[in-house]
């Protein structure tokens, strides 16, 4: 199957619109989808987003997915393995990556004063 994201110069983004709560997240994170589409149910296809946590928001649960993960952090500060009520795990600053497998668990995250991440999606084959 080929990448199914359209071929894009550089331009600005608008930062303002364009913005939305992905399934299952809690009110407070939003991505914005810069580049293609993921098909988590025929498990094919490739996205690249924004993410934001407003300040203070955290999820509960760690996160399991069947696609390969990119994450870059750009601004902020983002905590992962916090509980369940947001408390405890280990904080990262701006500059710090990582990359996931499939069927990975990671998280929960927190962010105590707001983070933009960089976020790459695909499934294997690409």
């Amino acid at each position: 199957m080929p990448v199914n994201k359209n071929h894009d110069e550089f331009y600005t983004l608008d930062m303002t619109t364009g913005w939305e709560t992905p399934a299952g997240y809690p009110a407070g994170i939003q991505q914005k989808i810069l580049a293609g589409a993921l098909d988590e149910e025929n498990r094919r296809g490739t996205r690249t987003r924004l993410l934001r946590f407003a300040p203070g928001v955290y999820t509960t649960a760690p996160f399991l997915h069947e696609y390969w993960e990119e994450v870059y952090l750009v601004s902020g500060d983002l905590i992962v393995g916090n509980d369940e009520k947001g408390e405890g795990g280990k904080s990262f600053p701006p500059n710090t990556y990582a990359c996931r497998p499939p069927h990975a668990p990671h998280g929960p995250f927190k962010s105590v004063n707001g983070c933009l991440l960089l976020e790459m999606h695909y499934f294997d084959p690409v």
